[in-house]
Protein backbone atom coordinates (compact mmCIF):
# COMPACT_ATOMS: atom_id res chain seq x y z
CA UNK A 1 0.00 0.00 0.00
CA UNK A 2 1.59 3.20 -1.32
CA UNK A 3 1.43 7.17 0.85
CA UNK A 4 -1.49 7.57 -1.82
CA UNK A 5 -3.63 4.82 -0.39
CA UNK A 6 -3.36 5.73 3.37
CA UNK A 7 -5.76 8.46 2.83
CA UNK A 8 -8.01 7.41 0.16
CA UNK A 9 -11.04 7.37 3.13
CA UNK A 10 -9.94 11.09 3.77
CA UNK A 11 -9.70 12.29 0.48
CA UNK A 12 -13.29 10.68 -0.10
CA UNK A 13 -14.72 12.45 2.38
CA UNK A 14 -13.44 15.77 1.56
CA UNK A 15 -14.34 15.02 -2.24
CA UNK A 16 -17.65 14.23 -0.24
CA UNK A 17 -18.22 17.22 2.17
CA UNK A 18 -16.11 20.29 0.08
CA UNK A 19 -16.21 21.51 -2.93
CA UNK A 20 -12.94 20.24 -3.60
CA UNK A 21 -12.25 17.75 -6.49
CA UNK A 22 -10.34 15.04 -5.90
CA UNK A 23 -6.82 16.35 -6.73
CA UNK A 24 -7.31 19.26 -4.58
CA UNK A 25 -8.67 17.07 -1.43
CA UNK A 26 -5.40 14.68 -2.14
CA UNK A 27 -2.91 17.85 -2.17
CA UNK A 28 -4.53 19.17 0.52
CA UNK A 29 -4.40 15.92 2.57
CA UNK A 30 -0.84 16.18 1.90
CA UNK A 31 0.34 19.14 2.91
CA UNK A 32 -1.40 18.79 6.07
CA UNK A 33 0.19 15.47 6.58
CA UNK A 34 3.66 17.01 5.66
CA UNK A 35 3.09 19.97 8.27
CA UNK A 36 2.21 17.35 11.35
CA UNK A 37 5.54 15.34 10.15
CA UNK A 38 7.87 18.26 10.15
CA UNK A 39 10.46 17.56 13.01
CA UNK A 40 9.91 19.31 16.11
CA UNK A 41 13.17 21.35 15.34
CA UNK A 42 12.49 22.42 12.00
CA UNK A 43 9.37 23.29 12.87
CA UNK A 44 10.16 25.70 15.88
CA UNK A 45 13.22 27.24 13.46
CA UNK A 46 10.98 27.98 10.98
CA UNK A 47 8.00 29.41 12.80
CA UNK A 48 10.89 31.47 14.90
CA UNK A 49 12.05 33.11 11.23
CA UNK A 50 8.60 33.75 10.18
CA UNK A 51 7.11 35.62 13.58
CA UNK A 52 10.60 37.35 13.37
CA UNK A 53 9.64 38.59 10.12
CA UNK A 54 6.67 39.87 11.30
CA UNK A 55 8.64 42.57 13.52
CA UNK A 56 7.78 40.40 16.87
CA UNK A 57 10.72 39.60 19.54
CA UNK A 58 11.52 36.87 21.28
CA UNK A 59 10.21 37.55 24.33
CA UNK A 60 6.80 37.37 22.16
CA UNK A 61 7.82 34.70 19.93
CA UNK A 62 8.90 32.12 22.94
CA UNK A 63 5.45 31.66 24.56
CA UNK A 64 3.84 32.15 21.02
CA UNK A 65 5.47 29.04 20.00
CA UNK A 66 4.68 27.06 23.15
CA UNK A 67 1.09 27.54 22.64
CA UNK A 68 1.21 26.83 19.19
CA UNK A 69 3.05 23.88 20.03
CA UNK A 70 0.58 22.53 22.68
CA UNK A 71 -1.99 23.32 20.09
CA UNK A 72 -1.09 20.43 17.70
CA UNK A 73 -3.53 17.74 17.24
CA UNK A 74 -0.46 15.52 18.13
CA UNK A 75 0.97 18.06 20.96
CA UNK A 76 4.41 17.78 21.13
CA UNK A 77 5.44 17.53 25.32
CA UNK A 78 5.38 20.60 27.00
CA UNK A 79 8.72 22.68 26.34
CA UNK A 80 10.42 25.58 28.40
CA UNK A 81 11.55 28.47 26.87
CA UNK A 82 14.76 27.49 27.35
CA UNK A 83 14.37 24.45 25.49
CA UNK A 84 12.55 26.48 22.41
CA UNK A 85 15.45 28.62 22.60
CA UNK A 86 18.17 25.24 22.39
CA UNK A 87 16.43 23.90 19.53
CA UNK A 88 16.60 27.19 17.31
CA UNK A 89 19.96 28.41 18.36
CA UNK A 90 21.69 25.20 19.04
Amino acid sequence: MGRDDVFDDVVAHLVRTTPLSPEMSRRVVEEVVDQLREPLEARLRRRHRELQAQGLANAEIFPRLADELAARPVAAPPLTERQIRRAIYG
